[in-house]
């Protein structure tokens, strides 16, 4: 549920959608690692200008916490 959220915003600022990939697993701690994969191009875009757009997908994640425990660690990788 999360994964296909992220993956829809993402994909909405995204200069090239098209290789937007999102990805979850959850570590032996319990914190489930979501993990963006985009084009060098987008990095940029997708974290934002000093870390604000990627600090609101955090934002709108933290909401998931709240309703089903899972805290949620976002990370952003190159394709």
């Amino acid at each position: 549920m999360v994964d296909d959220f992220i993956k829809s915003y993402v994909q909405k600022i995204a200069s090239y959608p098209e290789k937007i990939d999102v990805t979850t697993n959850i570590d032996s701690d319990g914190i489930c690692n979501v993990i963006i994969y985009a084009s060098d191009y987008d990095i940029g875009r997708i974290i934002g200008k000093n870390g604000k757009m990627i600090s609101s997908i955090k934002t709108l994640i933290s909401a998931c916490k709240a309703k089903n425990g899972i805290s949620y660690k976002i990370l952003v990788e190159s394709v």
